[in-house]
């Protein structure tokens, strides 16, 4: 049986694990869509190949930038990897950049080429200024001007394997372009070199005796950010598997039920709607249904807290837990479409350590990894011997290490190359030695496992001079059922307050047939919801306490001006777009939020 280690020494660059498979298993299924269609390995590096004789023909040569604006889809990946065949570098930008946005970018990296689709897209790329850009090529009908995809599909094809030959491990592989969460996008420049360094770090942590081939994944993410871009993309063309895209993250659920995925990566919000979800559907049942559920989850927290100490399962303990995982986890993960999943793993944002508590205890393999994009995505993990509210340890062959100040530091070979053309940012990041500045504040304990405290320039420093996180408030308030995104505010003044978004999918359950709205409004649900902040309250200092909240009857939408693509806050867009709510709440509006058994109703 093939294993996640086999061949390692021989891969110098991405490419080489394309020509590996080629080799190796061509005639295995690497893609399938929800329609049942599939590539072969062969087939994906036929298509690729031909690819890049078309951009060849085109006048598309090596170091040229070549950027991508496409869903998750099968061209996406021919393109890219057509366009890594010539030495040229493939760039994926947001879906939902504005066409300002695609000026800045393309003319940024200096790209030749854009790859992109009908419709929505190909209006916002030709309605930006873009002098650098000398083609473009468009899946589905191309307008006077443009290429069609299938044109340059259709071009004669390169040696794939001189090709991979051909590539230098230091050659730029791709720049990763940051949300810009804080000023102007940064393009991150990894190499060949960062890839496979990040890959040994995955297979250093994953299960040695599972077969890639067997890897079922769902590519849904947006294929600019690192996590993506690593998980179904690079990954899969080092390691191998079977990738389904999923053009659209809404329809998640039905492509997790198609296809069962065995390794399932999603940034928190995922993994805290479908927690919310499980635990709506119960609370909705009889409580003798209740009180069973509540007696299955202990039955597994025990397994899980042995599991995660390396330890062994008494006997009796086994057979009670294979009792519990027949009449109620495998079913209830069966629903979801998560009974296959041997691994399941959050990052790109702080998740809530009630959350991987919960899905550790029905069953599900739940971990959280830590990275950026200036690492390649990743540097401390531990999928198994998971410890709750730590983020693992660090990668083989990579330090991390905190600063006198708790700023968490990086060097390795998984360390970025700087920023695209951007000297000055680029020494705020990398020091002289070598070492990344991550930004975030962190602490190790005794067995090097990782904590991460906050953003350091997200800590909310109060008027009185306190330091406070506000992540870990939020990951506390996300514990609420009903609550879906929470921002706490609090900088320079005298106590903190929060904005609280309704979870959906589980108001359509505890509220069937009622609007975000008008639940917002609900003086019942107003007062339900300052009991439960007050009950989050309990388990914080006295600093840390929420004082007001506003329940907002709207939901934050992923790729907005108040969430990144993969929902993580977007603080400066959502003080302004709530400024007047806030000092609503610092005038004594909102709801008062007393201590915890003295909610007032």
């Amino acid at each position: 049986m093939p294993s996640y280690g086999a061949g390692m020494a021989e891969l110098r660059n991405v490419l080489d694990g394309l020509v590996r498979h080629v080799d190796e298993h061509p005639d295995a299924i690497a893609f399938r869509t929800i329609d049942g269609e599939t590539w072969t390995w062969r087939q994906y590096a036929d298509r690729a190949a031909a690819f890049a004789g078309g951009l060849a023909a085109m006048g598309v040569k090596r170091g040229d930038r070549v950027v991508v604006m496409l869903r998750n889809r099968l061209e996406f990946h021919v393109a890219d990897v057509g366009a890594l065949l010539l030495g040229a570098t493939a760039i994926s930008i947001y879906n939902s950049s504005s066409p300002e946005q695609i000026s800045y970018l393309v003319t940024h990296c200096k790209a030749v080429v854009v790859i992109t689709e009908e419709g929505d897209f190909l209006d916002r790329i030709l309605a930006a200024d873009t002098p650098t850009l000398q083609f473009l090529v468009v899946v589905g009908s191309a307008p006077s001007g443009c290429i069609s995809y299938d044109e340059v599909a259709a071009g004669p094809p390169v040696d794939v394997r001189a090709a991979a030959d051909a590539t230098d491990p230091s050659a730029l592989l791709t720049v990763i372009y940051t949300s810009g969460t804080t000023g102007s996008p940064k393009g991150v420049m990894l190499d060949h070199t960062n890839l496979l360094a990040a890959y040994k770090g995955l297979i250093h942590f994953m299960e040695p005796d599972e077969d890639p081939l067997q890897t079922r994944l769902v590519s849904y993410l947006p294929m600019a950010h690192i996590a993506e871009r690593n998980v179904s993309h690079y990954n899969h063309l080092l390691h191998g598997g079977v990738v389904t895209p999923c053009p659209d993250i809404t329809q998640l659920s039905s492509y997790l039920l198609a296809v069962r995925p065995t390794q399932l990566f999603g940034p928190p919000r995922v993994w805290e709607k479908l927690t919310a979800g499980i635990q709506a559907a119960v609370a909705a049942r009889p409580a003798e249904d209740q009180a069973r559920f509540a007696d299955a989850l202990a039955v597994g927290r025990q397994v899980q807290s042995l599991r995660a100490r390396g330890e062994e399962m008494p006997a009796e303990l086994a057979a009670t837990w294979e009792f519990v995982q027949d009449v109620a986890f495998r079913p209830l993960r069966a629903v979801v479409g998560l009974d296959d999943c041997a691994t399941a793993f959050s990052g790109a944002a702080p998740i809530p350590p009630e959350v991987i508590d919960f899905l550790r205890d029905i069953g599900i393999e739940m971990s959280e990894i830590y990275g950026m994009s200036e690492n390649t995505g990743g540097m401390t993990w531990e999928p198994r011997l998971v410890k709750s509210g730590r983020v693992g340890r660090a990668y083989p062959e990579t330090e991390v290490i905190t600063a006198p100040d708790g700023e968490v530091l990086c060097r390795g070979a998984i360390v970025f190359k700087g920023y695209l053309d951007d000297p000055d940012r680029t020494r705020e990041a990398l020091d002289e030695d070598g070492w990344l500045h991550t930004g975030d504040i962190g602490e190790f304990d005794e067995d090097g496992y990782l904590k991460i405290v906050d953003r350091k320039k997200e800590l909310i420093i109060t008027a009185g001079g306190k330091n406070v996180s506000p992540a870990n408030i939020e990951a506390g308030l996300k514990t609420i059922p009903l609550v879906g995104q929470a921002m706490t505010i609090g900088d320079g003044r005298a106590y903190l307050v929060a904005l609280l978004t309704i979870d959906p999918d589980t108001a359509s359950v505890q509220h069937p047939g009622r609007s975000l709205a008008d639940l917002a409004a609900d003086p019942g649900v107003l007062a339900e919801m300052a009991a439960a902040v007050a009950d989050v309250n309990s388990r914080l200092s006295n600093v840390e306490h929420i004082r007001r909240f506003v329940l907002l009857g709207e939901e934050w939408l992923p790729d907005t001006e108040l969430l990144t693509p993969t929902m993580k806050l977007k603080r400066r867009g959502v003080l302004a777009t709530y400024a007047n709510r806030i000092e609503e709440m610092y005038a004594g509006g909102g709801v008062e939020v007393q201590p915890a058994g003295l909610v007032r109703t």
